[in-house]
């Protein structure tokens, strides 16, 4: 197809697209093709997009030009979610082949196809009736932790996300496939796997409760091999007495929980359309701690929605102080082309939501420097992912707090007494 077949990788967004990017790295090199560094000359680049804000968007569009810039005789296959919202507007020069959310694991046959026809391939379907796409990962970079992306789709239509018409209707994976893709990965050395999905908390929902979350982290959790479980994101209503108490069953399960805010504001929820209250969110928050002692949580936030005032947003203020994350992701609201949310009135000023953005980001180090401190003191089971400049291990604990220690080597979970701080992670050593 290709003289030198080389191929290169870049992928925007979530760890969703991660998984699937790593799945077409796998395809292209059973193909025969070998993997070089993006920026690297190449003969075929693969940028997976991303357009969850109008960066992610102006990103990946720049991505795209900088590949035809490194090689202008090189194939470019643009994939993901921009490609599935605009297309036609990727036929840039290089471009051959554009993929939506779907067929991915087509990928090599169909820029065979656009290279044989000499043409830019547009690949990109309707999501209405899409099956789950049974993408397979068996390799990732590094040894230690994995991704399995076990969901797809979302049918929520949050006033101000894209996402449900970029990625279709919800789509589980059935439970063998989960458990082969667990034996395969502990199989080759990896520890940790990361359950991953554009709406994981729906997880077979449109099986009407034959299958649920619970179920899939179950089959994860029979693995021999594997030795920690940790969940993508989380919406707040999944956690329910049962789930509580069904993930309290399962040792390997991390106690580290993702769970989205976006606001700490009943009426900016509202208009969000987001499903739950402040009070219930921070409901949420103290059943976990209360069943986990050493439980960390983690959202995202953003800032400067429609009709945000000032009290809204002190509102989400005191609810991130009491809800007492670990980390938090702030971001500001960016306008969606075809939401609810980007027609609303009371559109608030760039600078404003920015502002809010920065104040927010500053009570969320304030809060992950108070976890810090907590760790002092505690001893802690890290698994070491790599070895640092200073040549100590490093890596994370249960709660996702990156630990360096000497004396420990990667693919290693050592007992680590945290006795410091050091730049925003902490340090260690290794427990008798």
């Amino acid at each position: 197809m290709i003289e030198n077949r080389t191929v290169a990788f870049h992928t925007l967004g979530c760890k969703v697209n991660q998984y699937d990017t790593q799945a077409m790295r796998e395809r292209f090199e059973e193909a025969g093709f070998r993997t070089v560094d993006f920026e690297d000359r190449a003969d075929v680049y693969v940028v997976n997009t991303c357009t969850v804000t109008g960066t992610g968007d102006k990103k990946s569009m720049q991505t795209i030009r900088r590949c035809h810039r490194n090689n202008p005789d090189a194939a470019i296959v643009v994939t993901g979610c921009l490609a599935q919202r605009a297309a036609d507007e990727l036929k840039l020069p290089g471009v051959r082949l554009v993929l939506g959310t779907q067929r991915r694991g087509e990928v090599v046959q169909l820029l065979a196809q656009a290279l044989e026809q000499d043409c830019a391939l547009i690949a990109v379907e309707t999501l209405r009736q899409a099956p789950f796409e049974h993408l397979t990962v068996h390799a990732h970079e590094g040894h230690t932790r994995a991704t399995m992306k076990i969901q797809e789709g979302c049918d929520r239509w949050c006033t101000y996300c894209i996402i449900p018409s970029v990625r279709g209707p919800i789509r589980s994976r059935p439970l063998d496939e989960i458990r082969a893709e667990a034996q395969s990965l502990a199989a080759a050395g990896f520890k940790e796997v990361v359950l991953t999905g554009i709406h994981l908390t729906s997880y077979g929902r449109e099986q009407h409760g034959a299958i649920t979350l619970l179920d899939a982290i179950r089959a994860v959790h029979e693995v021999e091999g594997i030795e920690r479980i940790r969940l993508g994101s989380l919406e707040p209503v999944i956690v329910t007495g049962a789930f509580v108490q069904g993930i309290a069953a399962m040792p390997k399960v991390c106690h580290q929980f993702h769970l989205a805010l976006q606001s700490g504001s009943d009426t900016v929820l509202a208009r969000m359309r987001r499903r739950y209250t402040s009070g219930e969110f921070l409901a949420a928050c103290a059943m976990l701690r209360g069943a986990f002692e050493d439980c960390a949580l983690t959202t995202d936030v953003m800032t400067g929605f429609p009709g945000e005032t000032e009290e809204e947003f002190a509102q989400t203020v005191d609810t991130c102080q009491r809800a007492g994350f670990a980390r938090m992701h702030v971001f500001p609201y960016s306008e969606r082309e075809g939401t609810k949310a980007a027609a609303m009135a009371g559109s608030v000023p760039r600078h404003i939501r920015e502002e809010r953005a920065r104040q927010l980001i500053a009570v969320g180090k304030e809060l992950e420097r108070a976890a810090l401190e907590g760790h002092i003191g505690r001893t802690d089971e890290v698994l070491i992912e790599e070895i640092d400049a200073q040549g100590r291990g490093t890596g994370y604990t249960g709660g996702y707090m990156r630990v360096h220690v000497q004396g420990a080597q990667p693919g290693e979970i050592v007992r680590v007494r945290i006795v410091g701080i050091e730049n925003d992670e902490l340090s260690g050593e290794i427990a008798g």
